[in-house]
């Protein structure tokens, strides 16, 4: 994490090449690299005051903004009408916090500690509720493809049903939230701002997180001018870019944290990352974000069968090692494979 400040060299070169106009696929890469930093201080920030209100309003700050960089992100692609890259963005972050930031943790602290114990009676808990999520995203999509329904025609007839899916997910969400607090279980990830020493005081952390917010919204809305071109430019889909390098880009900081807790043999917090954040986005930025499109132009709750059908086996392996209540190093290599395997299928083939 200390050398993230050496990355914020790239926040002014992307905003000068987008004001000059310079080739778009550098622009796009340059801004890649700028919100990695930025979204690593504004993680860092909620942990700050997190840590300073203490476990219940921090948990509420930290599963509120632990995903603020993906939600901005979205927001200015939902903006734009690019609702492929909306969707694969987030059906992207889920995967890689199951597959690549649970997998790395448990790779590394496995090597490190040969073999690693966690909570499993928590873990199975908070895969459970994936799970349902999982099942609550996949439901619309039953209906429009088993009924031969175009997503187009599904949006313009039946958005109410992704509108009240979205309510009911966005519901659980906050119940899970306040179940969390009440019986100490912790559903999102909320809690593992208690083992990090707070550094900065309460004006300097909201200042950071307000500062870290603005150009992240900044860099964002350059990196959704550029993505059509730069798809064009250097061959990739669109899908492949939402799946795999904004969620990469969105979470670096955040991987990093749960792969160094993980070497810790602190693995209770980095299932605590990596499935509490897939939740996140499952129950409350997916929803929000439907309703949100309301105000631009409506996106339906509907994914690609190929996403929830990943999405759906990435959360059985989940579950299948979170149950156990230990783990090895090959379990995280099984994990990184099948995210490896998806990856180069969304490369290659359109």
């Amino acid at each position: 994490m200390k050398y993230l400040r050496y990355l914020l060299v790239f926040v002014p070169i992307s905003i000068i090449g987008a004001f000059l106009n310079w080739n778009t696929t550098l622009v796009f890469f340059i801004t890649c690299l700028a919100i990695i930093p930025l979204a690593g201080y504004l993680g860092m920030a909620t942990e700050e005051l997190a840590a300073i209100t203490g476990p219940r309003l921090g948990g509420f700050l930290n599963a509120t903004f632990g995903n603020a960089t993906e939600l901005i992100i979205c927001f200015f692609a939902l903006k734009a009408g690019i609702f492929d890259i909306v969707k694969a963005s987030l059906a992207g972050s889920v995967l890689g916090n199951i597959l690549l930031v649970l997998g790395c943790s448990i790779f590394a602290g496995g090597l490190k500690h040969k073999e690693l114990h966690f909570d499993a009676q928590q873990g199975n808990f908070t895969s459970t509720m994936l799970l349902f999520a999982v099942v609550g995203l996949s439901v619309p999509a039953v209906f429009t493809y088993t009924n031969s329904i175009s997503e187009q025609d599904f949006t313009t007839k039946y958005q109410s049903f992704s509108l009240i899916v979205s309510g009911i997910l966005l519901t659980v969400y906050v119940i899970g939230l306040i179940y969390s607090f009440k019986t100490q279980k912790d559903l999102y990830g909320v809690e593992h701002a208690e083992d990090i020493d707070s550094k900065w005081s309460l004006p300097v952390s909201i200042t950071i997180l307000g500062v870290a917010t603005v150009f992240i919204a900044t860099m964002s809305e350059i990196l959704v001018s550029n993505i059509e071109s730069m798809t064009n430019a250097v061959n990739v889909t669109k899908i492949f870019v939402g799946l795999i390098v904004i969620p990469i880009v969105g979470n670096a900081a955040e991987h990093s944290t749960a792969i160094m807790m993980a070497m810790k043999n602190k693995m209770d917090i980095s299932i605590e990352i990596a499935v509490g954040s897939s939740l996140q986005i499952a129950l409350f930025v997916i929803p929000l974000l439907v309703i949100m499109s309301m105000v631009f132009s409506p996106m339906s709750i509907i994914f690609k069968p190929i996403e929830l059908f990943i999405f759906g086996v990435s959360v059985l392996i989940a579950n299948q090692i979170v149950s156990s209540g230990k783990t090895n190093w090959l379990e995280g290599l099984k994990l990184i494979s099948i995210y490896a395997i998806s990856a180069v299928g969304f490369y290659l083939i359109e």
